[in-house]
């Protein structure tokens, strides 16, 4: 049976649960960043910058404020303050026939909220890779 997809990431936005990465991604998954002009390919590289994001954006003020959903594809527009600055976004997300992402892409604006997630996820990743090593 696949996996709901949405609901499933909405649990984990809501418990701001990274681990439960592992059961959401396909072995394929790609995340294009607001900030990084390569994707970034494979499931690892996908968990490791969404684990990134899930410190940096869940915070209190994040809400999801609309969503457009397709059968195997969605539009969730978000919002959030990060330090004073409003920012206001969407991630788009397309899944396989087993309810895997396969493909996650954030958008954020304005260019000053591009420029503090820049600099707060370049600070998470680093991180990330030293506990790595």
């Amino acid at each position: 049976m696949p996996i709901d997809t949405l609901a499933a990431w909405h649990r984990l936005v809501e418990t701001q649960n990274a681990n439960g990465l592992d059961m959401l991604l396909a072995e394929n998954a790609t995340f294009h960043s607001p900030v990084v002009h390569k994707p970034q390919v494979g499931k690892a590289l996908t968990k490791m910058y969404l684990a990134a994001a899930f410190q940096v954006f869940f915070n209190p003020t994040f809400r999801y404020v609309r969503e457009i959903a397709g059968a195997r594809d969605a539009v969730l527009e978000f919002a959030t303050e990060i330090d004073g600055i409003a920012i206001n976004g969407v991630d788009m997300i397309q899944w396989d026939s087993e309810g895997r992402i396969t493909d996650f892409k954030v958008m954020i604006r304005p260019l000053k909220a591009v420029n503090l997630i820049h600099e707060k996820m370049a600070a998470m990743l680093q991180a990330a890779q030293q506990q790595q090593q």
